[in-house]
């Protein structure tokens, strides 16, 4: 099975939630948030956690998961700003299908506060 890595800036209650999961899901968004969107690369991902999710919450993480390719194929590629800056943006009602096809867990790989 072929896999997608994918990254995901996040604060403490959000990661709070992944760690509740067994690090095997993403929490429903709140209503206030109509897309999840983890994205394409690392560095993309520091950037959000360090100037985002520090200041707003006091700490931000950066996190890695694995989807399997053929289904995160169904989203396409944004480009939210520079050319490295790269989004999927998944409709909050299908985040529980992308759970269910993440392969491995959740992991936490950069923390700052």
């Amino acid at each position: 099975m072929n896999t997608t890595v994918l990254w995901r800036p996040t604060g403490p209650e959000e990661l709070e939630l992944v760690r509740a999961s067994g690090w095997r899901a993403w929490p429903p968004r709140l209503p206030d948030q109509p897309i999840f969107y983890p994205v394409l690369n690392e560095e993309y991902a520091v950037k959000i956690a360090r100037e985002w999710n520090v200041p707003h919450s006091g700490a931000g993480y950066v996190t890695r998961f694995h989807v399997e390719t053929e289904f995160v194929r169904r989203y396409p590629v944004r480009q939210a700003g520079g050319r490295t800056i790269l989004e999927l943006w998944v409709p909050a009602e299908e985040l529980e299908e992308l759970n269910q096809h993440i392969v491995g867990e959740i992991e936490v790989v950069h923390e700052f506060r």
